[in-house]
């Protein structure tokens, strides 16, 4: 009796247990610049709750902005999840602009914190202005999309509209009153307790409306995968570039002086983190050709010196590969101080060591018996015309080349036979030929 008793209470704790355990959500901080590992996360979030039957994701936001192409990604995963996406702008003083706008309004739920602000979505660039027409093409589009997306969520199109046109910027209270929010709450606890039984429609690719259910559920926080913190560091235009200037002026120093020290170690290295980069954030294709070209040029230098006409047009073609690399509408480009600063430190160490090597090539050899040629020395045995003579502190077995030459007279070395110096007495040259009077 005691024994099933006993069994029957480990039965209802591992019961217990495992219906708790069963209810669980998600949770993606995004305290950062939206960017491709912003989308990563948030994807492979939706992904895992969708696996494991979670209640819900939770995006806690409180970020400045980002790239828009990572943001229309991850606005179409939210859009199409089968698992409802909660935006909670968290926490106090906590920001939810440019970007982050298109992000909380594409979830099914959308909170914030008091002391929080939401807007200011207009699309910017930090190369400067842009023409006019562009601008407004871009301004136009951004608008078709964030209006887009509140009509999808029933909320205030002419305030999104707003933020873009205009950078609006709505408090926690003035965002609720405008029906750009659901919920005003300090803490996640109250939050849970806003929205416990609300309704939601999925619109992902099976179209429901479920009712939240939130008491008692697990939240479970995503960490970021090692790659995801590289890729956070690097996926940025000014960190990509600068990599990418590194990496190949290192492979360049060390084609023109071969060995594969250290400069081709950190090339390398440098370049496997570009192309890393490049891979995920948006780049301009004419950019990239100019950029390779320039490379090439600067390696047709090394090989088949051309008095620095191929690195002028690798100078060149990387000045203006620089300035398509990353410079699409709507995203963040290459500052221009960068360029400019990056193209006059290449141009200055690449013309360095092609002119320290020439000069090294043009530089006779230093050691062995080709170094004593054209070089001083004095007769310590007679050269009748063979001898002995003491040249750069070592003594010679020498030949004249014009007979006899007594202990004593400077010669200089004309060429070697062998371990034998062929030397010409120098006053048969005419240096010493001085006149008396």
């Amino acid at each position: 009796m005691n024994r099933a008793f006993l069994w029957i209470i480990v039965l209802s704790l591992f019961l217990g247990k495992t219906l708790y355990a069963d209810k669980i959500a998600y949770r993606v901080d995004i305290d950062d610049t939206i960017g491709p590992v912003t989308y990563y996360q948030i994807t492979n979030t939706i992904q895992l709750a969708k696996k494991n039957n979670a209640e819900f994701v939770l995006l806690m936001i409180d970020t400045p902005g980002g790239l828009l192409s990572s943001t229309r990604k991850i606005v179409q995963e939210i859009l199409s999840s089968n698992v409802p996406v909660i935006a909670y702008v968290f926490p106090n003083g906590a920001q939810c602009a440019s970007a982050g706008v298109f992000v909380a309004l594409s979830c099914h739920v959308v909170a914030m914190a008091p002391a929080t602000n939401i807007g200011a979505a207009h699309p910017v660039t930090l190369v400067g202005q842009q023409e006019q027409k562009m601008e407004e093409k871009v301004v136009n589009d951004t608008v078709s999309f964030i209006k887009s997306i509140a009509e999808y969520r029933d909320r205030n199109s002419d305030w999104a509209e707003k933020a873009v046109r205009e950078s609006i910027s709505s408090t926690a209270d003035e965002a609720l009153k405008d029906n750009v929010i659901d919920v005003i709450a300090a803490d996640i606890k109250e939050l849970f307790s806003s929205i416990d039984g609300k309704q939601v429609k999925i619109t992902g690719t099976v179209k429901k409306e479920i009712t939240l259910s939130v008491k008692g559920v697990s939240v479970l926080r995503t960490k970021e995968t090692f790659k995801e913190k590289i890729l956070k560091i690097i996926a940025d235009p000014t960190i990509a570039y600068i990599l990418l200037t590194i990496g190949m002026l290192g492979i360049l120093v060390e084609i023109y002086s071969p060995g594969f020290g250290l400069p081709g170690i950190v090339g390398t290295v440098s370049l496997i983190l570009a192309f890393f980069a490049l891979h995920v954030i948006p780049t301009n294709m004419a950019g990239v050709l100019l950029i390779l070209l320039s490379f090439i040029f600067f390696v047709i230098e090394a090989l088949t010196p051309t008095f620095g006409l191929f690195i002028i047009s690798g100078v060149i073609t990387l000045f203006l590969g620089s300035f398509f690399l990353f410079k699409t509408a709507g995203e963040p480009s290459i500052p221009k101080f960068l360029i400019f600063g990056v193209t006059a430190i290449v141009s200055l160490v690449l013309s360095f060591v092609i002119w320290f090597m020439r000069r090294t090539q043009k530089r006779k050899i230093a050691t062995g018996m080709e170094a004593l040629i054209g070089d001083k020395g004095k007769v310590i045995h007679h050269l009748t015309p063979e001898g002995l003579i003491f040249i750069q502190g070592e003594y010679w077995k020498a030949k004249s080349m014009s007979g006899e030459v007594l202990a004593g007279k400077e010669v200089v070395v004309e060429k070697h036979d062998g371990l034998i110096l062929i030397v010409k007495p120098i006053d048969i040259l005419g240096v010493d030929n001085e006149t008396e009077t």
